[in-house]
């Protein structure tokens, strides 16, 4: 087999993102690569371009040259997926688009751009390596996150095989909704494994993520059962109004001691950072009405899931922009 032939076998991943220089995804500077597709539609996420498990197109309208100086992308459209609206304005009919990219190639001003490239291990490692000197200062690597990375499986195993066989630490964020053999597989390639619970109520979790949460917590006591010995972090959104009652977080530290503890529990604020995304997108956010939860509040909470926690170390509460 050639090299091309050999490198055509290899799996690929379809990635909306790399994020260098982070500091919250795991110890030291790290590289996060995010994958799209997610089973998940949780009603405050700030990824909404990670839930599609294909390349999707995003309009900036404020970006556009307008039509008396460009409209290359209306020329070259041929699903007749763009048009102006009466005020000139710049829009997709998302019915229509296929996706294809070809109005973002012409766009010189990158008001449409296309979510999600298909890429392979070496690419990613490539990116990840230009790092390597700040990894090995600082106790850094690579950190997997989405969407929801566990839904390309195989590309997932690939590349943190790939990246333990070159020295770099890996770290993987994930809803646990997944079948359990990826899971088990992935499990040993990971150097630490952040693993989301969102609440215990499975009415509730349907209701706001529109999947029960009944496989998420048989993965996790699974998880905590056959791999005791792996690093995880387990992390909450806190979204006012939602999750963010002693009850809530109590329920969800008493069930991660049941099921076998963690190496630390996490809470997470909510923000609304990514709700201009949703516009990129054509699609509504419904959570532009929360608030963020008060830095008094969330450190409230922390201290009571650290007292459920005993056995366990609590990592302080902590800004993230990105999920």
């Amino acid at each position: 087999m050639t090299p091309n032939e050999q490198r055509d076998r290899e799996p690929k991943g379809l990635v909306f993102n790399i994020q260098k220089f982070s500091l919250h995804d795991g110890p030291g500077i790290r590289t996060i690569v995010f994958l799209k597709g997610c089973p998940l539609a949780c009603i405050w996420c700030s990824n909404p371009e990670g839930q599609s498990a294909a390349p999707e197109l995003t309009l900036s309208a404020d970006r556009c040259m307008g039509f008396e100086d460009c409209d290359r992308c209306l020329a070259v459209c041929l699903e007749n997926a763009i048009g102006r609206d009466e005020n000139g304005e710049l829009h997709v009919d998302r019915d229509s688009c296929d996706g294809c990219g070809d109005c973002a190639f012409v766009c010189p001003s990158k008001s449409l751009e296309v979510s999600g490239d298909w890429v392979g291990v070496d690419e990613v490692i490539r990116i990840v390596e230009e790092d390597d000197a700040f990894y090995t200062r600082s106790g850094g690597g690579l950190t997997l996150s989405g969407g929801e990375p566990l839904a390309q499986g195989a590309f997932v195993r690939a590349l943190l095989t790939a990246a333990r066989s070159r020295g770099i630490d890996t770290a993987i964020e994930t809803s646990g909704l997944c079948n359990w053999k990826t899971l088990r597989d992935v499990a040993p390639l990971a150097d630490r494994i952040f693993f989301d619970l969102k609440c215990i109520d499975p009415q509730k979790h349907q209701r706001l993520t529109g999947v029960s949460n009944r496989k998420i917590l048989e993965n996790f006591r699974r998880l905590r059962t056959e791999f005791p010995e792996n690093d995880v972090v387990v992390r909450t959104p806190v979204i006012p109004g939602v999750n963010d009652s002693e009850a809530e977080i109590l329920a969800i530290a008493e069930f991660v001691e049941e099921a076998g503890g963690a190496n630390a529990y996490e809470l997470l604020p909510y923000h609304g950072l990514g709700e201009p995304k949703y516009a990129k997108l054509g699609k509504h956010y419904g959570s532009s009405h929360l608030e963020p939860p008060s830095e008094t509040r969330m450190n409230a909470l922390q201290r009571l899931a650290t007292r459920c926690s005993p056995a366990h170390s609590a990592s302080p509460v902590h800004e993230r922009v990105d999920q």
